[in-house]
């Protein structure tokens, strides 16, 4: 039997084992990780293109396998009211980034008062198989973006490869911004789209001081700029301690530009960013 075969007879066994999807970046590989999780695998990896990097992956191999024996069933709460958000919690990450977003989506409350948009560097046709993934880890609901949508409190959108995520303002009762996810096809930043300085820096324009900045795991300089957009706008910003990190470029960029108001270590991050966000709202 290939993978989906054998998926499909798993699923009617009395108990079975976790199950990773060690993936090529290939649209037909995306399509068939995304069947793979609907037919019951836990989670997905990308393989690198080139050998030496393939070696790489056992880092992240082992926190995925970490992941899976310690991350516990999410019962999505169904009486939380979701309103447009008039604040947002804006997260990067890039290599080594995956498993810290299991990690960190699981331990954010369901009631978290803020729209959480997280942009990680993926290759197109990937991110609706992580947005999935993420979704039943979390007590948040967690989709890929589309163009148009509002940012929901309490929601978590994943920026959708082969697109910026760029949030647009509309101005609410109050005076106050709401924001609209916007896909921009402009030219590729830092290599990438979506790009996290895209999305950090929109968010920063749209709601200012209610910005709440986060970077994981990532090489690179993206993030940098916008975080640095985060903190000029009044928002607060902060950065994962580099000991927890796969690879620490982007949190990096970003220290460097004197604009990360904490370097928080992992274990500890969920509960700065809630802290954060009910200082934004006056808690």
């Amino acid at each position: 039997m290939n993978g989906l075969e054998t998926l499909e007879a798993l699923s009617e066994a009395r108990s079975k084992p976790k199950v990773i999807v060690l993936s090529t970046l290939t649209s037909r590989q995306a399509d068939m990780t995304h069947r793979a999780l609907r037919l019951g695998a836990d989670d997905f990896m990308l393989k690198p293109k080139d050998v030496p990097n393939v070696r790489g992956i056992e880092r992240e191999l082992i926190q995925k396998i970490k992941n899976l024996v310690t991350l516990p069933t999410v019962v999505k709460p169904t009486t939380i009211t979701r309103n447009e958000a008039d604040a947002v919690v804006v997260i990067g990450s890039s290599a080594g980034g995956p498993p810290m977003l299991d990690m960190l989506l699981s331990a954010l409350p369901p009631d978290l008062p803020a729209a959480v948009v997280v942009t990680q560097h993926m290759p197109e046709g990937f991110t609706a198989s992580l947005a999935e993934r993420l979704n039943r880890v979390s007590a948040l609901p967690v989709k890929e973006t589309e163009n148009g949508e509002s940012l929901q409190t309490g929601t978590v959108l994943i920026s959708k490869a082969g697109y910026h995520t760029v949030i647009s303002g509309v101005v609410a009762g109050g005076g106050k911004s709401r924001g609209r996810v916007i896909h921009s096809t402009a030219p590729r930043l830092h290599a990438v789209r979506p790009a996290v300085d895209k999305t950090f820096a929109s968010a920063a324009r749209v709601f200012g001081p209610r910005t709440v900045s986060v970077i994981l795991s990532g090489m690179g300089n993206d993030g940098g700029e916008g975080t640095l957009a985060v903190k000029a706008a009044g928002g607060r910003t902060m950065v994962c301690a580099e000991e927890d990190c796969l690879v620490y470029g982007m949190a990096r960029s970003a220290l460097a530009r004197d604009s990360v108001d904490k370097v928080v270590p992992f274990k500890d991050l969920a509960r700065e960013i809630t802290k954060a966000v009910g200082h934004l709202r006056g808690g």
